[in-house]
């Protein structure tokens, strides 16, 4: 087994957890370019205090998904669908190169575990349990990950991915069906050893995801009139 399963992993901090949480916001579309976003209201809709939600805030301006100005605060800086194509190309073309590497050095053990997870995402997007599709969607991106065997990949891939939230793909239309399908042609390329049909299944199933999400994005862009500040009340979104 791999060093990288038996890692353990350190505990997410609530700064943390309030720049993913509103990173889903801004990236589903919740959070429109221009919105004011106040610590206090992050701070109060996860019931945690204003100095981790101000600390969250300033990793975002940081990241470039929020903008500091002068007697107005933090607004949500400028988004677009291509903007989130552009960011899903260049993590699809990480995640191939991973995928390639992961078909290549596959067991059959490590084969059967990804044909059982891939059963339990089935199972979830049968039953319509977007949670549980979400969770095994990570898992099973997470196990070809490690199996790619690559630490410096891996952390390049994690830059990248910190700017597309895992939860929000229960807004997005066609995505568990989409993420069913993909999954299957990557794992027939995997089950094959095959790097090169591996790394083209992966970059397309980022893509595909990617392209959902973008006009996802940008159909809520044209249809819905700005807001002004997120609401405490966000907090019961999925993000």
């Amino acid at each position: 087994m791999s060093e990288h399963k038996t890692r353990a992993t350190r505990p997410p901090q609530l700064s943390d957890q309030a720049s993913a949480y509103v990173r889903g916001l801004i990236m589903s579309g919740e959070l429109r370019p221009g919105t004011q976003v106040r610590p206090e209201t992050i701070g109060e809709a996860l019931d945690i205090s204003t100095t981790p939600a101000r600390e969250a805030l300033q990793s975002l301006r940081v990241e470039g998904f929020l903008e500091l100005l002068p007697r107005k605060g933090f607004l949500v800086a400028a988004l677009t669908g291509q903007d989130i194509r552009d960011l899903f190309r260049t993590q699809a073309l990480i995640g191939g190169e991973l995928a390639a590497r992961a078909a290549e050095k596959a067991t059959s053990a490590e084969k059967a575990e990804l044909e059982a997870l891939h059963h339990e995402l089935i199972a979830a997007a049968a039953r319509n349990n977007v949670a549980l599709l979400e969770e095994k969607n990570h898992a099973f991106h997470r196990e070809i990950n490690l199996l790619a065997d690559s630490r410096k990949i891996i952390w390049v891939l994690g830059l990248v991915t910190r700017y597309v939230p895992r939860q929000f793909y229960s807004n997005i239309p066609g995505w568990p069906q989409a993420t069913v399908e993909d999954h299957a042609r990557l794992l027939e390329s995997i089950r094959a050893n095959d790097a090169a049909a591996a790394r083209t299944a992966m970059e397309e199933h980022i893509m595909h995801a990617g392209e959902l999400l973008a006009e996802h994005f940008d159909s809520r862009m044209a249809a819905e009139t700005p807001s002004h500040e997120v609401k405490p009340e966000d907090a019961a979104q999925p993000v």
